[in-house]
């Protein structure tokens, strides 16, 4: 997505230097697979390995100074989330932004990780709802294909912010796997402007979700 395949990690003084994005460095990126030696390579590592790693990316990369830092985590509650959490617990995590699908089978797993939020004391900033409607590219027009409003009624049961829906985009699928700016090229999307509405919410909020 970021187009960052095949670039390296190198050390430096404060420990690990992130791969920058851009030549401002105003984005920087950490992952798994820049430290492999080839892209197909499985990481099969147990779980203390796994968990190390996740506290090294936090404290032993020279981050700088940062605005926000975003970690993306796969959908569950396992041992790697809670060790994600104990690392960042430190800096004062603004919350967790969970994003579900429409369908009752990822709403259910959704709802199992906003009681891990609550028992680990990890603020939910709220809920996004993903592949909600397909988006014609032709007429623009918005079409449920799996179901639609499983994420907001999610929200409305746990008593946390729904932040929007995301419809289903080719062009947006396009811009990800080719590592184009979708947002420069397609401003007039349906999906742009959901995407910039959930934006906007999560900075507004963002001071209120301060301790």
């Amino acid at each position: 997505m970021f187009g960052a395949q095949g670039r390296a990690v190198h050390q430096c003084d404060r420990g690990w230097a992130p791969v920058f994005l851009d030549r401002e460095q105003s984005i920087s990126l950490m992952s798994v697979g820049f430290l492999l030696e080839k892209p197909d390579e499985a990481v099969v590592w147990r779980g203390p390995k796994k968990n190390a790693l996740i506290k090294q990316f936090v404290s032993d990369v020279a981050w700088g100074e940062l605005d926000y830092l975003v970690v993306d985590t796969p959908p569950g509650t396992s041992d790697e989330h809670m060790a994600t959490i104990e690392a960042l617990r430190p800096y004062q995590p603004l919350g967790a932004l969970v994003v579900t699908t429409p369908q009752a089978v990822s709403v259910g797993d959704v709802r199992r990780e906003l009681t891990f939020c609550r028992k680990t004391g990890v603020r939910v900033m709220g809920v996004v709802e993903n592949m909600s409607g397909f988006t014609c590219p032709h007429c623009t027009e918005c079409t449920s294909v799996f179901s639609r409003g499983g994420g907001e009624e999610l929200a409305r049961l746990a008593g946390v912010p729904f932040l929007g829906s995301v419809p289903l985009d080719p062009e947006l699928t396009r811009s990800l796997e080719e590592g184009h700016d979708f947002i420069r090229e397609f401003p007039g999307s349906p999906t742009f402007a959901a995407l910039t509405s959930i934006a906007r919410r999560i900075l507004d909020a963002t001071p209120t979700c301060l301790p």
